[in-house]
């Protein structure tokens, strides 16, 4: 029987794959984690910009905390310099200025933009401008200790020039220029021009630089000069005594050792001008006390004046984090078989959609003594504002909000409040670690018992199919029957059901095939009376017409014994097949004895023979005969006139092969399979020159299957014609 096309999509696939859409489960609580991320980023955006409320409320209507001293019109915010309160003594001989590691952050740059004339001769109109030039620049930074003022400049030179050591010239080499306005507001000058690496010393100058004579040490200067890779530091201490409320610094630039004339000169203000010096600006104290209450926040807090300098600055971005977690589990109660897991798989997994936070990062934007953004500017023109801005490569993302601070109605400054989003980010990977985990568990735990379950459904669809499949053989008759199951569900009943339906069909197929046998055995009887009763009528009748009429009913009986004789004649046999003993044979032979028979029972006939033996068979010889009597009848029926009939017997590879081929017509292709059935016959009627039920084939059939062989019947590609082979095991020896 033939079996229907497999489809790949099964129950177990199509049960998993109907299960996969659990998936939409974990999305949908990876979107509401998401949510609550949002929500929670919400809450910190508000809870960050009310601390800068708090704060700016508490710096509001105290202008004294940003005096910024008396501007001059001509002077820009640029040129001022900013103290810091420094709590601890620095030490002057670290050129890694490692003291000042926690006041850095507040180092002021200059460059190209800070380039200035000078006069290098007061009673000359010339003057030189150095604009073009971008390799010098330097960093610095102002603070102020236990009455001293400290600072220290990084100082950039592609080329450093020191002073001869013959030399009194101070103009002549790589200088540093400080101008001051003293308490009695008179300006003063000093020059620091080194012969190499050493100790500071200072010389206060006169109207001209090239003038030595004018020249005076100050001692009051101290310091150290170090050279760096790209260029020199310079770090100083001077007496807050010599200090009025202005103060500025520049650096002179001399590239060529011959010429010696200077090429550049950057400087934090007019250093030559009184009334163009920058101011001195020194944050109160009383700003850090405010700020000190505000320090546990967990953000980073700074203080910036109108002109968007950083005043005071409290704590550190990197850290400021605004949400902390506890760790769910430590190291030690993890099972390690789990964390393996985690780690090597689940993990990787994640973060291939997750971003995992880093506090490795730099913020650039803040790295300086200025501030700059949006919502500073938003601040500083009195509206609050908060932003998010992300950091490349770390995706750190920062949370900055900034809120005015108002005197007398105007805007004196502004509070910025900071955090790194990594707290929350950490909160979200944590949870959506855990929805994934548990997800996972719970999807795999499902699917597993989906396959399970599906497996054992299909199993069984399959037993039932197997059995469904053996109950028929392949010639189409019953010789199985199916298990009923008992199991309550719809595969038990429709097991039960096909049970049913077998039982009911082998009862009718059983009534089928014993049919022709009880037919023959109840009309035998009648027939024998029939047949009897008019040889008796033959006898006593004389007449011509009744004798007409005596013959016709003898002729139907005679057929009619006929037919009862060939229905009887399969089940006989099948009788005699479950009693008979097979013998060792030439098959060869018996088929050449029956070809010479043949020839002279059907002298029409051309039968040729193609036969070569031995071929030693385990068989009946009479039963052989039988068979080859039905396919040479069966031949000669269908054969064309004069065409020959060949006879083939071989023994090819362990098995014995017996083929009758004739000349005639194709048999219908829906006719192949069932040719060897019993009551099937392809003849047309006209052929039909007597009874026949179609049981010449079946019979073979028979036969063929007590020889442990089997028969098939197929078309001839070659010619028009029919072959009929029988292939029986050869007799191992």
């Amino acid at each position: 029987m033939a079996r229907a096309l497999k489809t790949p999509f099964g129950i177990r696939f199509k049960l998993v794959f109907l299960s996969s859409f659990l998936l939409v489960i974990p999305w949908l609580g990876y979107q509401y984690i998401l949510e609550m991320e949002d929500y929670l980023r919400r809450g910190q955006e508000q809870v960050v910009l009310g601390t800068a409320r708090a704060l700016a409320t508490a710096l509001n209507e105290r202008p004294e905390l940003f005096d910024e001293g008396t501007f001059s019109p001509t002077l820009r915010r640029s040129d001022n310099l900013y103290v810091y309160p420094i709590y601890y003594p620095l030490s002057l001989d670290d050129e890694s200025l490692v003291d000042w590691r926690d006041y850095q952050r507040y180092e002021l740059p200059y460059g190209r933009a800070n380039t200035i004339a000078t006069q290098l001769n007061p009673q000359s109109e010339f003057s030189r401008y150095y604009h073009n030039d971008e390799s010098l620049n330097f960093r610095l930074l102002v603070g102020e200790h236990n009455r001293y003022l400290y600072a220290y400049m990084k100082v950039v030179d592609n080329q450093l020039v020191y002073r001869s050591p013959d030399s009194l010239s101070i103009h002549r080499s790589d200088f540093l220029q400080i101008s001051l306005v003293s308490p009695e507001n008179e300006l003063h000058r000093y020059v620091i021009s080194p012969r190499g690496p050493e100790f500071i010393y200072a010389y206060e100058i006169g109207n001209d630089l090239r003038d030595i004579g004018a020249l005076t040490h100050e001692e009051r200067i101290s310091g150290q000069w170090y050279e760096t890779e790209d260029g020199y530091v310079v770090e100083l201490r001077l007496p807050l005594t010599m200090l009025g409320q202005r103060l500025g610094f520049a650096i002179y630039d001399v590239d060529d050792p011959e010429t010696r004339n200077v090429t550049a000169v950057v400087a934090t203000s007019d250093v030559n001008q009184r009334s163009e010096v920058g101011n001195l600006l020194r944050p109160t104290p009383e700003i850090d006390k405010i700020v000190e209450g505000m320090g546990h926040t967990n953000s980073r807090i700074q203080v910036v004046d109108r002109g968007s300098r950083v005043l005071l600055s409290v704590g550190d971005i990197q850290s400021a984090t605004g949400l902390t977690l506890a760790a769910e589990e430590t190291e030690r109660g993890r099972n390690r078989y789990w964390a393996w897991m985690e780690d090597n798989v689940l993990h990787p997994l994640y973060y291939q959609i997750l971003t995992k936070p880093s506090n490795d990062f730099i913020d650039d934007l803040y790295v300086g003594s200025t501030l700059e953004g949006a919502h500073l500017s938003a601040a500083l023109d009195g509206e609050s504002m908060t932003q998010f801005r992300t950091i490349d490569p770390s995706q750190t993302r920062i949370l900055e909000a900034a809120y005015p601070i108002f005197a007398d109605g105007e805007v004196m400054g502004a509070v910025v409040v900071d955090q790194n989003m990594n707290g929350l980010r950490t909160f979200r990977n944590q949870a959506l670690e855990t929805l994934f985990n548990t997800i996972l568990g719970v999807m795999l735990l499902v699917a597993f018992g989906l396959f399970f379950f599906a497996s054992r459904i299909s199993a069984r669809i399959r037993a039932l199919r197997n059995q469904a499949e053996n109950i028929i053989d392949d010639h189409g008759r019953l010789k199985n029957t199916i298990v009923a199951s008992r199991n309550s569900d719809e595969i038990g009943d429709l097991s039960r059901s096909f049970y049913n339906m077998v039982e009911r069909l082998g009862q009718y197929t059983n009534y089928l095939e014993n049919m022709s046998s009880r037919l023959s055995h109840e009309l035998r009887t009648p027939v024998t009376v029939v047949r009897s009763s008019l040889e008796n009528l033959g006898m006593t009748v004389h007449d011509r017409e009744s004798a007409v009429y005596i013959q016709r009913a003898e002729d139907g009986i005679n057929r009619l014994n006929l037919i009862l004789t060939n229905m009887s004649e399969a089940t006989r046999l099948e009788q005699m097949l479950q009693t008979s003993e097979k013998e060792r044979i030439d098959l060869a032979k018996v088929v050449a004895g029956c070809v010479e028979g043949y020839r002279l029972a059907y002298p029409d006939a051309v039968i040729e023979d193609d036969l070569q033996g031995p071929v030693i068979v385990s068989g009946v010889p009479e039963y052989i005969a039988q068979l080859m009597d039905k396919l040479i009848a069966n031949a000669v029926e269908f054969t064309y006139y004069r065409k020959p009939i060949t006879v083939f017997c071989r023994a090819i590879k362990g098995r014995a092969v017996l083929r009758v081929t004739n000349y005639g017509p194709y048999l219908p292709e829906e006719m192949k399979g069932r040719l060897f059935d019993s009551m099937i016959s392809v003849r047309p009627q006209e052929k039909q020159r007597e009874p026949h039920l179609g049981m010449g084939l079946h019979i073979a059939r028979l036969i063929t299957e007590f020889h442990q062989g089997h028969i098939r019947a197929e078309n001839i590609q070659e010619f028009e014609g029919v072959a009929i082979t029988l292939i029986i095991p050869l007799l191992q020896e």
